[in-house]
């Protein structure tokens, strides 16, 4: 069993920032690329940005130059760094893993959600 507990949303104004968190828990024997992905109201869930264990980044071109993402290894934990939030950047945030288990098996887990909304 391998949780993604994810924190960090809220309401903020346009033009300020939030920084999300997802912390990988369970049985964990390693952890492969890690992400962020949102679904919009009426919208499908679309990638915002990854990062590969060995911290390679990809990120929407919508998100480029203002998100950040950035994980700690050792605390199994991924981040997202969100500055100059527009109105459309309001989503539900989903954290993803690509997990080996400590079975090795790969698993591929999905966090709750957390709300992120941004006021004009």
């Amino acid at each position: 069993q391998v949780q993604l507990v994810e924190s960090g949303g809220g309401l903020v104004q346009d033009g300020g920032s939030l920084r999300l968190s997802c912390a990988a828990s369970g049985s964990i024997f390693s952890l492969n690329a890690m992400g962020w992905y949102r679904q919009g109201p009426g919208k499908q869930r679309d990638m915002v940005a990854s990062i590969t264990n060995g911290g390679r980044t990809n990120y929407a071109d919508s998100v480029k130059g203002r998100f950040t993402i950035d994980r700690d290894n050792a605390k199994n934990t991924v981040y997202l760094q969100m500055n100059s939030l527009k109105p459309e950047d309001t989503a539900v945030y989903y954290c993803n893993a690509e997990v080996v288990t400590l079975l090795r098996r790969y698993l591929e887990v999905w966090g709750q959600g957390t709300l992120v909304t941004v006021s004009s």
